[in-house]
């Protein structure tokens, strides 16, 4: 019997027990049966059981008390009544209790296999739930230093409220896992973790995926569709990249954090919403405002509680930790390996040390990564990103466009080219990618390791 499900069966009589734990063993199950309420309850403290079936009216403790300690100890475990006194009253009493299901004595076979079905199927789903929600938020925040330590602590101390919180910090430093903290440590947690990366969604679709829209609203709109606040309220949307937003999105951002309420695009009627909001950004968002590309009332709505993420250089005591973290079990690294990873200064911060250990993880043929293996994603001799002062040569004195450049390093001279068609598009992202003959994103990517770099 080993690896079949295990049900707990109580009933008084003992012809009914016997049959229904025929029954249930017809059904695939492992069943252990017992004669009232009280042993039921005892049984519960010493085993595991997958699915309980007791009858309601028993000696001593009724099915009623036997469904309240199952939901106490498990409250995902299903518990299905049995009873000879199946009228609506009970049922409903059964239901509000957190019974499952309710059975009517007699049970016929085919009534109970139908109830098993209905009980595997939404304990599968329950499973699956669980698993998706734990993939939707990740593992925490890895905190080896101080600097972490004191984000960490700050994390626990505002988790329980439902103040929004602005997660500031370098692409890669790990916004998205403290955002999934702040979730899975509030009240909240039980609830939806939803997110939107704001920089990777068109502007035409950015109102339609947060607040939905009506059947008709647009081209294209063949049904309605709720937004991401309807479909988060209860737990936490997190809004990534809030900082790329347009002016006419903060206004409307704007106006829900304020409300609490929303109309879908194309709709009039006002849906309320109880959703906290935590946005994270690279970008320096007090600077932004006061450039005139970000509202100054969202950003007092969104930083209630501000949290600065560390870059990975100036946790140096990190790296090593979070290197043996990401390796493959079974593997370690050599001296010489973490003498490397040291000396680098990540400009990807964590999620560029992830990267590369994680790929030499896999390609590794041996139990112990070896520095070799890693210098072919580092590039140490470049001599760029390493910790020690580099000589920077100066070019020779211009006679053409192109000798000016000699002896310039090529990623240099493509940050030349992308600032200077920037300033010429007069900051038009688009228009500046568009001329570029690249897309929008990949400029947005190469703009933020430039800043990356320079901060370094």
């Amino acid at each position: 019997m080993i690896g079949r499900e295990l049900v707990l069966l109580a009933d008084d009589e003992p012809l009914s027990r016997e049959y229904l734990q025929e029954a249930l063993q017809s059904c695939g199950f492992e069943v252990h049966a017992v004669a009232d309420g009280d042993a039921a309850i005892a049984a519960l403290g010493r085993n595991s059981y997958d699915f309980v079936f007791t009858d309601l009216k028993m000696p001593g403790r009724d099915g009623y008390a036997v469904l309240l300690a199952c939901k106490e100890r498990e409250p995902d475990r299903a518990v299905v009544l049995v009873t000879a006194h199946g009228t609506m009253d009970v049922a409903v009493a059964a239901l509000r209790g957190g019974a499952d299901d309710i059975l009517e004595k007699p049970v016929g076979l085919a009534e109970l296999e139908l109830c098993c079905e209905r009980l595997r199927l939404r304990r599968r789903l329950v499973r699956e739930n669980r698993f998706f929600r734990d993939q939707s938020t990740g593992e925490d925040l890895l905190a080896e230093g101080p600097a972490m330590r004191v984000v960490v602590a700050l994390i626990d101390r505002i988790a329980p409220s439902k103040a929004a919180v602005l997660i500031q910090g370098e692409s890669g430093t790990g916004k998205e896992r403290a955002a999934a903290m702040l979730h899975k440590r509030g009240d909240r947690h039980t609830g939806p973790f939803l997110k939107l990366n704001c920089a990777a969604v068109a502007e035409s679709l950015m109102e339609s995926e947060l607040f939905g829209h009506e059947q008709g609203a647009f081209t294209g709109a063949q049904k309605r569709r709720e937004g991401l606040f309807e479909l988060a309220s209860g737990g936490t949307l997190f809004l990534d990249e809030v900082g790329e937003m347009s002016a006419a999105m903060q206004s409307k951002l704007l106006r829900v954090l304020q409300e609490g309420e929303l109309q879908r695009v194309g709709g009039s009627r006002t849906i309320a919403v109880d959703v906290r909001v935590i946005a994270a950004t690279n970008r320096d968002l007090e600077r932004e405002v006061a450039a005139g590309r970000f509202r100054q009332d969202l950003y007092y709505r969104l930083a209630v509680v501000p949290i600065t993420l560390p870059p990975l250089r100036d946790r140096p005591e990190e790296i090593l930790p979070l290197a043996r973290h990401f390796l493959r079990a079974g593997l370690t690294l050599d001296a010489a390996a973490e003498r490397l990873l040291c000396s680098w200064r990540w400009p990807g911060n964590v999620r560029e040390l992830q990267n590369v250990v994680q790929r030499a993880s896999l390609l590794c043929e041996g139990e112990v990564v070896n520095a070799q293996q890693l210098a072919a994603w580092l590039h140490p001799e470049a001599g760029q990103n390493l910790r020690e002062p580099t000589v920077v040569l100066t070019p020779f004195a211009p006679r053409d466009p192109i000798t000016v450049l000699v002896g310039t390093p090529l990623e240099a001279v493509e940050d030349q080219l992308i600032r200077a068609t920037l300033d010429h598009c007069g900051g038009n992202r688009a228009k500046t990618a568009d001329m570029l003959g690249i897309g929008v994103r990949t400029l947005f990517n190469k703009l933020r390791l430039t800043a990356a770099q320079e901060l370094a």
